[in-house]
Formats: structure tokens, sequence, C-alpha cells
């Protein structure tokens, strides 16, 4: 849009159709009828069209006119919903927005998007519930929680809920530095330690068994069933337990060198990552603050 063009000018042309005349548009907006004359000479001159047909009569929009004044009149209104919600807001205290993170999200990307919404947004109050794909949206659907950020799951899983892809991310086979296995990164050698496996239920189980199926292992027998990120940091830097995650989950720990992921072929576990929200909902000013935030940190971090 050219930058040129500013609110005085579409609420000057917006009021003399209103009023059907420039001297009571100009007695409306508190201007004198030059003034006003001169704000729609300017306007007309930016956009390079006459606007109005000026008579005895009154006035009338010529038909690049009224082309030009549909979307005046939409953007003054979307701006008048935007002030009166900022005001609602206020009156009623802080935004909240309750959301669901599974571990990948809530390692990777909230401390990220926290970050960017309380030197943007701090208006909003974030209450985060990590957790598995099943108990996060089995809250969404109850009400529980307003929106859930994660792996796309399961057709039985998303019944009721509507998705919305925001990146890809592979699951991550990963070890403490120096682990044995390192010498001859080869799958078919997990058995020989015990491996943190996804639980049954969750978002990644399904790829982390599509791909052994396609490496022709069979799932490991001395296994720990579970998708806790805090379990895992507690237990593979001291141990030589193999490590199968969404890479979100190990992101710092891997760039810092405090874990070496394994250089495997993950491509087969590679799935969406996105936002749940209830099918049947409508996004408020809290939900769309906060993923005009995460939109921001997915540019700077490079994932969308």
């Amino acid at each position: 849009m050219d930058r040129r063009i500013k609110i005085r000018h579409l609420q000057a042309l917006t009021e003399i159709i209103r009023q059907g005349s420039l001297k009571r548009a100009a007695e409306r907006l508190y201007l004198t009828q030059p003034a006003i004359s001169r704000t729609l000479a300017e306007l007309e001159e930016i956009v390079g069209a006459e606007l109005l047909n000026r008579g005895r009569g009154g006035v009338t929009l010529t038909a690049q006119g009224e082309f030009f004044h549909r979307y005046a009149q939409a953007s003054l209104s979307a701006l008048e919903q935007g002030l009166a919600g900022i005001d609602e807001a206020g009156r009623a205290g802080a935004l909240q927005l309750r959301l669901g993170a599974l571990p990948s999200v809530a390692a990777r990307l909230m401390p990220e998007v926290a970050t960017e919404i309380a030197a943007e947004a701090p208006q909003l109050r974030l209450v985060i519930v990590d957790g598995p794909h099943g108990y996060l949206t089995g809250q969404l659907r109850g009400g529980a929680l307003d929106m859930v950020i994660g792996r796309l799951g399961a057709p039985d899983t998303m019944r009721g809920l509507r998705f919305t892809q925001l990146y890809l991310e592979q699951v991550a086979v990963v070890v403490r530095p120096g682990h044995p296995i390192l010498a001859d990164p080869d799958l078919r050698r997990i058995g020989d330690w015990p491996v943190i496996y996804p639980s049954p239920g969750s978002a990644i189980r399904p790829f982390v068994e599509r791909l052994l199926i396609a490496e022709g292992i069979a799932p490991p027998q001395q296994r720990i069933e579970t998708v806790s990120g805090a379990f895992g940091r507690a237990l593979v830097p001291d141990s030589d337990a193999v490590w199968f995650i969404s890479a979100g989950v190990v992101a710092r720990e891997v760039a810092a060198g405090r874990l070496v992921r394994l250089p495997v072929a993950t491509g087969l576990t590679e799935g969406p990552v996105g936002m749940m929200t209830r099918a049947d909902s409508t996004d408020g000013p809290a939900q769309q603050l906060f993923m005009q935030a995460v939109g921001r940190v997915l540019d700077r971090l490079e994932l969308s």
C-alpha cells in the first residue's frame, strides 16, 4: 500500500459519502471545508484517479471511487474492531491463552515464543500445559485448553479438531558423546543397549515403527517407553541408552554438544507440526497475538 495514504484520507472520503456533502462531512470531522477539500485532493492525487463527482446536488462516487470506497470502509471497520478489542482486553485485564504444548514444541519453540510475547504482546498471559498427544487433545476437545501445538496425530485423535501446519520435523536418534555406537552408527545395533522408545499413543510412535520396519529391525526388547524429555535428558548423558525422540526436544542439547544425533537417515519419521484448535471455534485476540508471535519466531529460526 502507498504509505502516503493516511487514516485521515480514508475518514474524509467515507464521511463525505455518508453525509453526501463536503460541508456536513467537515462539520462531523471538526474540520473546515477547505481542509477536507485539501484532504480529498491529496487522496485523489495519491491514487491517481478522481474519486468523486461534484455537483449542485452534492457529491457521488465515480466508478474508481466506488471501488476504492468499499475497501476504505472495510479498512476503517477492521481498525475500529481492533481498537475495541484492545479496549475490552484492558478493561478485563490481561488476555489469557491456555495452551497445550507437546514435548518437542515445549522445548524448542515455546521459550522463543514466550520471549517474543513478553516483548511484543505483554498483555497476553500464557498458561502452558505439556503432556502427551492424547492427553492434550482430550483437554482441548473438552474446553480446558484453547489451543494445542504439536505433531499431527492419528486420524482418530484429531476428531473434532482443526490443524494448521507450521513446519515439518523428524525424529532424532540421540546418544551421549563418546557412545560406543558412534564408532559404527548402524540402527541394527541399537538392541545392544537400552532404548528409550516412544510410548503407545504418542504422536511419533507410528513414525519410529515405520522407520524400523523399513530397515528390517524388530522393536528393541530392552526398551523404556516414554516421550518424557525430562527423563531422557536425565538418563541419556550418563548412560549408554539410545533415545528416539522428536528433534525439537533435544535441539538445544545437540547444538550445545551435550547429546549427539546419530548420522542415520530418518526421513521416514518426518511429520507436520502445527496448531490444533476445536473445529467449531473462532480465533479471538489472544489466539491471533499468539500466532503472530509464533510466525515471527518461525521466520527467525527458519523453520517455516
